[in-house]
C-alpha cells in the first residue's frame, strides 16, 4: 500500500492562536495563579448575532473533548462547539480603541460590532 496523507486530518482543521493572543493568555493564566493550564473555547447562545464566544481556563480536558495545540498551549472543545469554531484563530490587540481578543472565523457567515457573537 502506498504512504496516502490520511485524510481525517484533512478534515480537522484546528483551533490556532497568534502569538500576541498566546502571550495575553499565557500572562493572565499566571496573573489567575492558572499557569499550565489550557484554553476552554466554547458557542453559546446569545449575544447581538446568535452565538457567543466563550473563553475559559481549565486544566484537564473532558471525555468528548477535541485537544489542540498552538503556541505551545493546549486549546479544548468540545464537540458541539467545534462545529462553529473548526479553523478559526484567536488573536489579541492591545490598540485602545478596538483591543482585546479578536476571533477570526471562517465558519461565520455574520459578526456582530463588538465581535464577540456571530451567526453561521
Amino acid at each position: 500500500m502506498e504512504n496516502q496523507p490520511d485524510t481525517q486530518e484533512i478534515f480537522d482543521a484546528g483551533i490556532s492562536l497568534s502569538v500576541p493572543a498566546a502571550e495575553r493568555l499565557s500572562a493572565v493564566m499566571e496573573a489567575e495563579g492558572k499557569k499550565g493550564f489550557g484554553l476552554r473555547m466554547e458557542v453559546t447562545e446569545g449575544g447581538c448575532s446568535g452565538m457567543n464566544y466563550d473563553m475559559s481556563f481549565e486544566k484537564e480536558q473532558k471525555e468528548f473533548d477535541k485537544v489542540f495545540e498552538s503556541q505551545g498551549m493546549k486549546i479544548f472543545c468540545d464537540l458541539k462547539s467545534y462545529l462553529y469554531l473548526k479553523g478559526i484563530e484567536v488573536d489579541f490587540s492591545s490598540d485602545i480603541l478596538n483591543g482585546g481578543f479578536k476571533i477570526k472565523n471562517p465558519n461565520a457567515e455574520r459578526t456582530c460590532g463588538c465581535g464577540t457573537s456571530f451567526s453561521v
